[in-house]
């Protein structure tokens, strides 16, 4: 991808009729190429065939449309979730996972190559940062898989950035992206059907607090007093648990959204009956809910996901606690669900 040539897919409505402008164009081309890019996932202005030749040809010269090169895709043969490498124009990869549920189709994003905040269970952190992804890299990934897609009837009903990255941490691509993926002539997924998820960053809540947007906030929370948070997260230094559920109570005033806490069970670690109880000390009278996560194991980190029987008996605290709370369904234990798995793999191989 060309650094001087704009990238059409990561312009918003009113960016797009700008550049038809400038180019001496009628604003109606800006809805014909959307939907070329974000409706039928294109990513060749050959395709664009109600477009005049020589204005393809001059948006050849002058733009380009993102694309994603699949560089490995893995099927789970329990659940039949798919996980996709994805080898981006500078040659770093970014990996996406699609999920089959009884309520539709979802998938995860990534919003940056690597991350910048260490969490110790995190496959993610092993790789080190790289660079944020623009938006119209955000979106290629959903695109992408989109087209992927083979049954006619399929299609992508709820979004979650949660891949690789801190999606706060890349604030604007991470909205901007969002509101491209709400597009009608697009993959129209409707906001409440998008999750964005933090492990805490207190200004861009503040923010996203602004944005005037139904979307899930969920906060990757692991860890019910700031002793053992530290350890597992080392951003609750700078954002400790007083100041990050202060600001999510504040999100929800303003926003009316419930908020998701999410909580990997470590095993030996964070699942005893006593962390429970203290994470139910902390939540009680917030309007949320907890997704109790069983972690998947990494080689390279020392930790072991929590056993069955002692997930739900954690659950059965939070419920007798008054905390609504629910077991995330494992998904793609076989082709090693988590995100950076496959990534750092890669990065070996090289």
């Amino acid at each position: 991808m060309s650094s001087n040539k704009i990238d059409l897919r990561g312009l918003s409505k009113s960016e797009m009729e700008k550049f038809f402008e400038n180019l001496g164009e009628p604003k109606f081309r800006a809805t014909q190429v959307m939907e070329w890019i974000h409706g039928k996932g294109v990513s060749s202005f050959d395709e664009m065939t109600n477009l005049p030749k020589d204005l393809r040809m001059k948006l050849g010269d002058v733009a380009q449309i993102s694309p994603l090169i699949i560089l490995k895709k893995q099927v789970s043969k329990i659940d039949g979730t798919r996980k996709y490498l994805f080898k981006l124009h500078d040659g770093n990869t970014i990996e996406s996972v699609l999920m089959f549920h009884d309520y539709g189709i979802s998938v995860c994003l990534s919003t940056q190559v690597g991350c910048k905040m260490g969490c110790g269970f995190c496959a993610t952190a092993i790789g080190g940062f790289k660079r944020n992804l623009s938006a119209g890299e955000i979106i290629s990934q959903a695109i992408t898989i989109s087209r992927d897609l083979t049954e006619e009837n399929e299609r992508i009903s709820s979004v979650v950035l949660m891949g690789m990255g801190e999606p706060l941490d890349n604030y604007d691509n991470s909205i901007k992206a969002i509101r491209l993926l709400n597009l009608p002539q697009g993959l129209n997924i409707g906001n409440r059907r998008i999750t964005i998820s933090t492990c805490g960053l207190i200004h861009g809540i503040r923010r996203l607090s602004e944005e005037g947007l139904p979307i899930t906030l969920a906060i990757s929370l692991h860890a019910p007093n700031d002793r053992l948070r530290t350890k597992l997260m080392p951003i609750n230094r700078r954002y400790p648990l007083k100041e990050l559920l202060k600001v999510c109570k504040e999100y929800i005033q303003k926003t009316k959204r419930r908020v998701t806490f999410e909580y990997a069970l470590i095993k030996g670690v964070n699942d005893s009956k006593g962390a429970a109880r203290e994470l139910v000390t902390i939540l009680r009278g917030m309007l949320c809910h907890v997704n109790l996560i069983p972690i998947n194991a990494v080689r390279e980190r020392k930790y072991e996901p929590t056993e069955r029987s002692q997930v739900n008996e954690f659950l059965r605290e939070l419920e007798q606690g008054g905390i609504s709370a629910t077991i995330r369904r494992g998904m793609g234990a076989d082709i090693h669900g988590a995100c950076g798995q496959l990534r750092k793999r890669e990065l070996k191989e090289r």
